[in-house]
């Protein structure tokens, strides 16, 4: 396929080009890994200033996407090898002469520490930088290793600040070395935070500063650019809408109960929530209907959300509808339901049903945020997305969201609708997701090219 840039595209390529540090923030729909993979050839075989690029990725990103990207475009001449599979292919692999070298997040530290392979790559690709996120987490500690020996580095990702401005410390340390945000997390704390949630002198969260946003972006601006698809691109309308179920009586008694006492008497056996996440992590899923005792059996709590499901597929009137859930027992539930209306659903977790599913040969399309949030174009099979049940995680919330909403995506309105059980967790996600998006949005809004 012929390779037509838009604007912002050819800018893209130029910046990558130009900054041997780049970071884009770039939205869902943009072309990400073709603006990429149109540097990576400029460079190899116009400017002769990169040899050998290791790309790093979601296992499904890495492993479908880019293979796929990489053959589509005719302007490209690139090889690469799929660095994948067992201890031997993955070292065969790494062997092989090509351009670039895709792996998966997961084979960081192996590739690093354990492939035995010389790291001699002079230019470093991380599709998703927010996967490395964690200062502490082995794969960050592995690539900051060998990061000095790469002459050039790229960060791609669409949520750079998922979880609030403390994220950026480790993606920039890995960028830069600390130049810009400071080499330790302490001096990056002091310097733009303060404490906001503690018990006596233990510190559970910190808050910015005044200011510390505008400064941080500030930091940052010589090697980010950030873009967002409204911007650029004829987008279809987002419309977000709720639809509110509500627990019985003795329902929602069972509910105080654990959120008060975090413990819940059943018939079946008793449940324990040992600290916040825990309780937070049954509130959610007693939301949604049902719940793990302690012996991992499903205790049914309620069927609203189910029923809800069902009255919004039977308004859909046949038209295709992809659904998010978080839990196990929310697919086995959905499932049941859908087998029982006798209507044709498929998992989006495998090649086949995401063809089925673009194809329109699925009227129920069953999605998790965590296996398929990145790198799945599915816009041609739909534009209604219902999230049975919800996710803490701005970034899994939004790449799903993205799925639909997206360039490519021919209705003119895609529906984004949450059930939510009233009066219960449900509502308070969403109202975080809410309050992290206006941090992601001001750092998007800071760093946005003047094109």
């Amino acid at each position: 396929m012929k390779f037509i840039p838009h604007d912002y595209q050819t800018y893209a390529i130029d910046y990558i080009k130009t900054h041997r540090i780049a970071a884009l923030f770039l939205d869902c729909g943009l072309g990400k890994t073709a603006i990429t993979l149109s540097a990576i050839n400029d460079l190899k075989y116009d400017d002769f200033d990169v040899r050998k690029v290791l790309i790093i990725g979601p296992k499904r990103v890495i492993e479908c996407t880019w293979p796929e990207e990489i053959k589509k475009w005719d302007h490209l001449s690139l090889t690469y090898s799929l660095v994948a599979g067992s201890r031997a292919e993955r070292v065969r692999a790494l062997r092989k002469e090509a351009d670039l070298y895709l792996v998966s997040r997961d084979n960081v530290q192996w590739l690093v520490e354990q492939s035995g392979i010389p790291f001699d790559f002079d230019m470093i690709v991380i599709d998703e930088l927010s996967s490395f996120k964690n200062y502490r987490a082995k794969r960050f500690k592995a690539l900051m290793k060998v990061r000095p020996r790469a002459n050039r580095i790229v960060a791609l990702t669409g949520t750079p600040t998922s979880n609030g401005l403390m994220d950026l410390f480790s993606e920039f340390k890995l960028l830069d070395g600390g130049k810009r945000l400071g080499r330790f997390i302490t001096q990056y704390r002091e310097a733009y935070f303060v404490p906001d949630k503690m018990n006596a002198n233990v510190i559970f969260s910190y808050r910015p500063v005044p200011g510390a946003e505008e400064y941080i972006y500030k930091k940052i601006s010589d090697i980010t650019v950030s873009m967002q698809s409204i911007d650029h691109l004829q987008m279809p309308d987002l419309l977000s809408v709720r639809y509110d179920v509500f627990m019985s009586e003795a329902e929602r008694e069972k509910y105080d109960e654990l959120k008060k006492e975090m413990v819940l008497s059943l018939p079946e056996g008793e449940i324990t929530a040992s600290n916040a996440a825990t309780l937070s992590n049954k509130l959610l899923q007693m939301s949604s209907g049902a719940l793990y005792d302690e012996e991992k059996n499903v205790v049914r709590i309620h069927d609203r959300k189910l029923d809800a499901l069902e009255d919004i597929i039977e308004a859909a009137n046949g038209k295709p509808l992809l659904v998010a859930y978080w839990f196990k027992h929310d697919l086995d539930r959905i499932e049941e339901r859908l087998n029982k209306l006798g209507i044709s659903y498929g998992r989006i977790d495998n090649e086949k049903n995401i063809i089925r599913w673009n194809r329109k040969e699925l009227t129920v399309g069953l999605i998790h945020p965590a296996s398929a949030g990145h790198g799945i174009n599915l816009q041609a099979g739909g534009s209604h997305l219902v999230w049975f049940s919800l996710t803490w995680s701005l970034e899994l919330y939004q790449q799903t969201n993205a799925r639909l909403y997206r360039q490519g995506q021919k209705a003119k309105t895609v529906v984004i609708q949450h059930i939510v059980t009233a009066g219960t967790i449900d509502e308070r996600v969403l109202k975080a997701l809410e309050s992290k998006d206006k941090t992601q949005t001001s750092l998007i809004e800071a760093v946005k090219a003047v094109i």
